[in-house]
């Protein structure tokens, strides 16, 4: 299964992005899929998962702001960003959490005024 991330795009701070996660084939045998996100300059990170029960888990800069979200029946995971701040700004990819599948070409999200 490729997942590959889409819905990127420049936004003011303060708005708001939702993101689509596209799967080429079932995602409901992916116990965990992840949103990442890696910043100029810097590392990849973690920023949201989902199992495939639904519970989810965020890390502390986006708790309260970003919600993730999946859809079994159409192969496709969800991250709405709300309140953007200009530190959100990354290319962001989603895949299986653990583990890795090979990575897709990632959605830039640019926060900036």
């Amino acid at each position: 299964v490729q997942l590959q991330a889409s819905g990127g795009g420049l936004v003011q701070p303060g708005g708001s992005l939702r993101l689509s996660c596209a799967a080429s084939g079932s995602i409901d045998r992916i116990p965990m899929i992840g949103w990442y996100r890696q910043p100029p300059g810097k590392q990849r990170e973690l920023v949201a998962l989902i199992s495939n029960l639904g519970s989810t888990t965020y890390v502390d800069s986006v708790k309260g702001r970003f919600t993730i979200s999946r859809d079994n029946a159409k192969n496709v995971v969800f991250l709405q960003m709300r309140a953007l701040k200009s530190e959100d700004t990354a290319v962001y990819y989603c895949n299986s959490v653990s583990p890795n599948y090979a990575w897709g070409r990632g959605t830039l999200v640019t926060v900036s005024s």
